[in-house]
């Protein structure tokens, strides 16, 4: 029996207070608290057993994405081969007019000296079309202009009237990449007076 007055007092307890309880009042307060843990036995189950589906939810939900993390991985470096062989594709395919061109002037056996210059100029504006196409540009620096050493090299470094550091000639042309540096332009430069 529950105490109305003491709502902290478990059913089935007793204190020396109260008056003692009869047989069936005690099997009456034994079956309450039996019913009772038997209930949070229940509840507990129930939510172990949705703890448990929650779990494997979530571990199922982890392998699925550490699967697509992998496979987008797996696609990402296979995309990468691709590009880069395709790249070196789209290069050689803009090289082959100037292999063509060129053995088209080799089979030309009486040509004037006349004729081979011009074939030759031909042959490198297509040659350096193709460069271009693929983002290959020249770095040919006009003499006095000021010595720039992320793409040029300097070789020698003469006196001159003109500013310190500053391009005398050029040896050997340079080129880059998509702004970066295939081969450095090599210059004189002016001497510091």
């Amino acid at each position: 029996m529950s105490d109305p007055f003491n709502p902290f007092k478990t059913p089935g307890a007793t204190s020396p207070f109260d008056p003692p309880m009869s047989p069936e009042e005690q099997e009456a307060a034994a079956a309450a608290t039996e019913a009772d843990a038997l209930a949070q036995l229940d509840g507990a189950q129930a939510e172990l057993t949705a703890l448990k589906a929650q779990v494997a939810e979530l571990t199922d939900q982890a392998l699925r994405a550490q699967a697509e993390a992998q496979n987008a991985r797996r696609r990402a470096e296979d995309e990468i081969v691709k590009i880069r062989k395709f790249a070196v594709e789209s290069f050689a395919e803009s090289l082959l007019p100037v292999i063509d061109s060129l053995e088209a002037g080799l089979k030309v056996e009486s040509a004037t000296a006349e004729q081979l210059r011009e074939g030759t100029e031909a042959t490198l504006r297509q040659l350096l079309s193709a460069l271009e196409r693929n983002k290959v540009v020249e770095v040919n620096p006009a003499a006095g202009a000021r010595f720039d050493p992320t793409n040029q090299q300097a070789i020698s470094m003469v006196p001159a009237d003109q500013e310190a550091n500053t391009v005398v000639s050029v040896l050997q042309k340079g080129y880059t990449i998509a702004d970066r540096v295939l081969r450095p332009a090599l210059v004189t430069v002016t001497a510091p007076k």
